[in-house]
């Protein structure tokens, strides 16, 4: 069976470092940092009181008021990127499209927990009674961003939602890619949302002592590589990639981004939050996506690493970088987008996903930002793209996304 070659014809992104892609693009490659103090509730009792939220976002701008009442943040998210994805690529409209041939599959890892623990506290400060809001499970389930998606664009191909923590959207595009190159679809509308700044996301993770604590400067919390990196920095939003048969598109004139060459998974097995120390798991993936994609390491000049800022997963990533590429390590430019995005979570591959597209497109790496204090557990031959983000004529760019569980996920893109 011949595979068919699938293609990047769209994108969307609302992040908080902008709320659509020209924004988007514009924060990464100038070293913007998204993070400041949560405004979404009281901090005062918190470890951490900061988040990379979004700014200036009016969902009412978006989305109709009665329809609002009926979605978690992480569904509204998700239908705005999309809505600005599926525009771009012109498939927005009845009548453009083949409704069986166009399917939506995303990532999440967390859902709607903002509902879930607005509806929970409300019962448990009640009289016992089950006083629910009818619409709490269907605001709640991971899976019905993409219900809400398919049903406003009629979309009727493939249609559900991956759920991997951290490395869930990106499973959700090789499942795409994998999809479209299979025959099974022609368009694949992808991403990646999160909505978990709530008490409960923050409160949690700080449990799991997973986040920074830097509260004297949010902006400069999230400091992949740094000797004095403390933990992550939680992100929201979503992005969204269309991806599409290569035939297909050129048929119908699209624009094409990028193409997508290859995706590889792999497990740690290993530990339920740390990574494999010696990066056993990140070594694989990176391999297994080398492989399908069928090119050698040496093809690659960009790596968009996990890069979360926590002292372990920073240094294991980087250790199996180097077990992969070897030499060629050297030559590579490596940064972390959630420097400046923060962790998006389940949306986190979505959204590097896409920042590895625009890399392709307008020939710029974008920054590792905060970078003060080297740390000797780091080789600091190794082009981190340090503070400032740096030109190169780009080809191919791999994206990595690593999930609590031990969950590994790679995708290669390639300039058209």
């Amino acid at each position: 069976m011949t595979l068919k070659r699938v293609v990047v014809t769209g994108l969307g992104a609302l992040t908080p470092v902008g709320n659509n892609v020209k924004e988007f693009w514009q924060g990464l490659s100038s070293g913007v940092s998204g993070a400041g103090p949560i405004t979404k509730f009281n901090t005062e009792k918190f470890k951490t009181k900061f988040a990379c939220e979004l700014k200036n976002f009016n969902a009412e701008e978006f989305i109709d008021k009665k329809d609002l009442k009926r979605m978690d943040p992480f569904t509204v998210y998700s239908l705005v990127a999309a809505g600005e994805a599926v525009r771009d690529a012109g498939i927005s409209e009845p009548g453009s499209f083949d409704p069986d041939q166009v399917g939506v599959i995303w990532g999440s890892g967390i859902g709607g927990i903002k509902v879930f623990e607005e509806e929970v506290t409300s019962y448990v400060k009640g009289d016992g009674t089950p006083r629910f809001n009818p619409f709490f499970i269907p605001k709640m389930i991971v899976d019905i961003c993409v219900g809400h998606i398919s049903m406003k664009y009629g979309y009727r191909g493939p249609n559900f939602v991956t759920v991997s923590a951290c490395a869930s959207s990106t499973n959700a595009i090789i499942d795409s890619f994998n999809y479209i190159r299979l025959g099974k679809a022609k368009i694949i509308v992808s991403g990646g949302t999160e909505g978990a700044i709530t008490e409960a996301g923050i409160g949690g993770f700080n449990a799991c002592k997973a986040l920074s604590e830097r509260n004297d400067s949010p902006e400069t919390a999230s400091r992949p590589f740094d000797k004095d990196r403390d933990g992550f920095v939680m992100g929201e939003g979503a992005t969204c990639l269309v991806l599409e048969e290569y035939e297909h598109a050129k048929a119908r004139g699209a624009k094409i981004y990028a193409e997508v060459i290859g995706g590889g998974m792999s497990a740690d097995a290993y530990h339920l939050t740390a990574p494999h120390p010696e990066g056993l798991g990140a070594t694989n993936v990176m391999l297994n996506a080398l492989s399908d994609a069928g090119i050698q390491a040496s093809e690659v000049d960009y790596v968009n690493v996990h890069g979360t800022s926590t002292s372990l997963g920073d240094v294991a990533e980087l250790k199996a970088i180097q077990k992969v590429f070897g030499d060629h390590a050297y030559k590579l430019n490596i940064s972390s987008t959630k420097s400046m995005t923060g962790h998006l979570l389940g949306g986190a591959g979505a959204i590097e996903a896409a920042a590895c597209v625009l890399a392709l497109q307008h020939g710029l790496i974008p920054p590792t930002i905060n970078h003060v204090t080297p740390d000797e557990n780091i080789d600091q031959k190794l082009n981190l793209t340090l503070n400032k983000a740096q030109k190169r004529d780009i080809k191919v760019a791999l994206s990595n996304t690593f999930g609590f569980g031990g969950h590994n996920a790679s995708i290669i893109f390639r300039k058209i």
